[in-house]
């Protein structure tokens, strides 16, 4: 893999800002698209375990609460 020069870096970022392609950045419109994207989360399994997560601390409290009366 080739590594841009620092005056590669500075040219690209001038273009860019003239470009400006962030503004042309609408997201997904059709409901495919939104769905397709609505489950990026999903990817490597990050979803699956914050729910996990929050299930357990659910537990946790509901066992402290009854430990506490």
């Amino acid at each position: 893999m080739r590594h841009w020069t620092p005056e590669e870096r500075l040219k690209q970022a001038e273009l860019m800002k003239t470009w400006q392609p962030w503004k042309q950045s609408t997201g997904a419109k059709t409901p495919a698209g939104k769905a397709t994207s609505s489950r990026n989360a999903y990817k490597h399994g990050l979803s699956r375990l914050q729910k996990e997560m929050r299930e357990l601390l659910k537990k946790h409290k509901h066992l402290l609460e009854e430990i506490s009366q």
